[in-house]
């Protein structure tokens, strides 16, 4: 799922892309932060593990890239509450690729995509903590032009509505354009209310409602592959790991504040840098942070400001990892623009995914099968 086509046969054209060495686009980098003392505690171990989510009764839920959904107990992973495995396919970067509650755990939404490749979310509702399956209902489709890039990720925002991370269709160098079209969801970060219409609402804030030549469901635009999002559960602000291209990796960065309609500037620009000859567009909102590929990074995770209450020394720090690297990394982020920036000096493996806890701590998940909460030392 966060695939460069160099990278491909890596990790048999799964999850991939771009590097280790954090160098800014200034030459005035931040002050490296004081590292908090963390360790990783593994606590289960899964099949492909791609996506969390937290879920009722404080409990986090696990999705296998596969297509299972299990929830994380005391003593490890439950049987599947959810089974998909028939309906999708792990060719390429497909496959269950993200999970939400919605914020009053009545209803559960899984992003994946189906045999075709097309790019699929549903709903199911919850009663007593318990899927229904007979109330499973599509909410939204979008065709897939090639395997990788599918993003999938999927959060609810402190606004209530449900965000949907679209890539930009894949291939290699955004061959459709697609990043800078507000004709396609692709490439697109969307905005939507999953149960205000049938099959969906769409907010009338959004930015480009009833522009024309552009889709309504848009939020923000200008992404390559947007493999993980999150907004900051203390502040609401937005931070998307958006993986590139060919040499830079680079992490979003919106407040919440924003009315939405940021153009994060792919296929013009990778990160601060104009790709293949581009001009950058006149509203590109650049990164908060971006990396460069001269280490043995190849593919940014994002990650989640950290909120929980058991590392007083990393509050307020957004963890992030790389795919390819898996050493887990800090940023502190002030008014848009990074003040500090950390490691925490522990391996995660090949971290595909982050998820935050309803009490605010972290769990690492590794594509090889490891769950990992973080822990102060």
């Amino acid at each position: 799922m966060k695939v460069r086509t160099r990278s491909s046969a890596i990790i048999g054209a799964l999850f991939l892309a771009a590097s280790l060495t954090l160098t800014t686009a200034s030459a005035d980098e931040p002050p490296a932060a004081p590292s908090a003392q963390v360790v990783l505690t593994e606590v289960a171990r899964a099949q492909g593990p791609s996506a969390g989510a937290p879920g009722p009764d404080g409990k986090v839920w696990i999705a296998e890239r596969a297509g299972t959904v299990r929830v994380l107990g005391d003593y490890g992973l439950s049987d599947p509450v959810l089974d998909i495995s028939a309906e999708t396919t792990t060719d390429g970067e497909r496959g269950l690729l993200g999970v939400a509650f919605d914020p009053e755990f009545a209803h559960f939404y899984i992003s994946y995509t189906d045999l075709e490749g097309t790019s699929t979310i549903d709903e199911f509702a919850v009663e007593d903590g318990r899927l229904q399956p007979d109330t499973r209902r599509t909410v939204l489709t979008q065709e897939q032009p090639y395997p990788n890039h599918n993003g999938g990720d999927i959060k609810f925002g402190p606004d209530g509505y449900l965000y949907i991370a679209f890539g930009d269709g894949g291939s290699g160098g955004d061959p459709h354009g697609n990043g800078q079209n507000l004709d396609t969801l692709l490439g697109k970060i969307l905005r939507i209310d999953p149960t205000g219409g049938e099959p969906y609402a769409i907010p009338s804030d959004n930015p480009f409602v009833a522009e024309e030549g552009a889709k309504d469901e848009i939020w923000a635009y200008g992404l390559r592959n947007p493999w993980r999002f999150s907004f900051d559960a203390g502040t609401g602000d937005l931070l998307i790991g958006d993986v590139g291209q060919s040499e830079w990796e680079e992490i979003d960065w919106a407040p919440a504040s924003s009315k939405g309609g940021e153009n994060y500037g792919w296929s013009s620009m990778e990160g601060n840098h104009p790709f293949r000859g581009g001009t950058e567009p006149a509203n590109h909102v650049p990164p908060v942070h971006e990396y460069d590929r001269s280490g043995l990074g190849c593919s940014v995770t994002g990650g989640f400001v950290y909120r929980g209450e058991g590392i007083a020394d990393l509050a307020g720090s957004y963890v992030y990892s790389d795919y390819c690297d898996g050493t887990l990394r800090t940023l502190r982020i002030e008014d848009g623009a990074v003040t500090e920036e950390g490691d925490l000096g522990v391996q995660g493996g090949e971290v595909i995914s982050f998820v935050e806890a309803a009490d605010g701590e972290l769990y690492v998940l590794a594509i090889g099968g490891t769950i990992s909460r973080l822990d102060p030392a």
